[in-house]
């Protein structure tokens, strides 16, 4: 990977996982075993009130070949290859679903010291194909999003956005949903040694006059332990500590409670993660 702008994807990154990732109210088991030929399966389990879903996954990786076959409890089989490198900073990623007919896709992401491209096409007869593209540097970033509906003709998506970096701060500015939404966002690290920082997102959707604005933080009791917590001004207060307890083995527990609805029940999440 080279340093540089990255993806589009990138923009605002590190604000949303602080505070909307690995927050969860379902109950969620993840095991990882590997075959003594390298091939590594995963199976995963969730319970989503009185429903149950699984999959087991299988990923095998050759040179710069990395193949994933998941199936799940509904009987659909997806695959991803992903070709790392067959250029310098370039990505090669092909993706179906089966039964799905429509579903296949071809994406190609392009990283460079001052640029980074992503597109993708539908592999069907009248695709979908989406571009993105960014530059700048590993300070400095501006970019867009755009989707164009061979079909019918029309862009279905376009966004833009820009992002601001130094050693211990992010800013990044957003606007999407063909212009309808305007997001801000910050990270900022306060104490690198305990991981300890603290992150904001304001959300103005013009259409309707609403904005959303949502504070969080994070810190490393030890290190092995982190604590999070956020909260937004509609009332949802959410908090979550994860341990490792061994290499890659993450135990977490979450809850969340609308503090403007003090007599609705707390919803509770838990998830574990083993790894060899």
């Amino acid at each position: 990977m080279v340093k540089g702008p990255g993806l589009y994807t990138d923009i605002g990154k590190r604000a949303r996982d602080l505070l909307y990732r690995d927050y969860q109210a379902d109950h969620k088991f993840t095991i990882t075993t590997y075959s003594p030929t390298g091939v590594a399966i995963t199976s995963s389990g969730t319970k989503k009130g009185e429903q149950f879903l699984a999959d087991v996954n299988t990923q095998l990786k050759r040179n710069n070949i990395t193949t994933d076959i998941k199936v799940d409890t509904n009987s659909n089989l997806s695959t991803t290859i992903v070709i790392d490198e067959p250029a310098p900073g370039l990505k090669a990623i092909l993706s179906f679903k089966v039964p799905d007919q429509r579903s296949g896709k071809l994406e190609l992401q392009y990283l460079h010291d001052y640029a980074g491209i992503c597109t993708s096409i539908g592999l069907t007869a009248n695709p979908i194909v989406n571009f993105s593209g960014v530059i700048g540097n590993n300070v400095t970033a501006i970019g867009t999003d755009v989707s164009f509906d061979t079909k019918t003709g029309n862009f279905i998506k376009y966004n833009a956005g820009i992002s601001f970096s130094n050693a211990d701060l992010i800013a990044a500015l957003t606007l999407n949903d063909k212009g309808d939404s305007l997001n801000a966002s910050y990270y900022h690290t306060v104490k690198p040694l305990t991981n300890t920082a603290v992150g904001a997102e304001v959300n103005h959707i013009f259409s309707t006059n609403e904005n959303t604005i949502s504070v969080g933080t994070q810190h490393a009791l030890d290190p092995l332990t982190t604590v999070k917590a956020h909260i937004n001004n509609h009332g949802k207060a959410n908090a979550l500590i994860q341990h490792e307890w061994r290499p890659k083995s993450l135990f977490t527990i979450s809850g969340e409670v609308d503090t403007k609805a003090v007599d609705k029940s707390a919803k509770f999440g838990l998830a574990l993660a083993l790894k060899p």
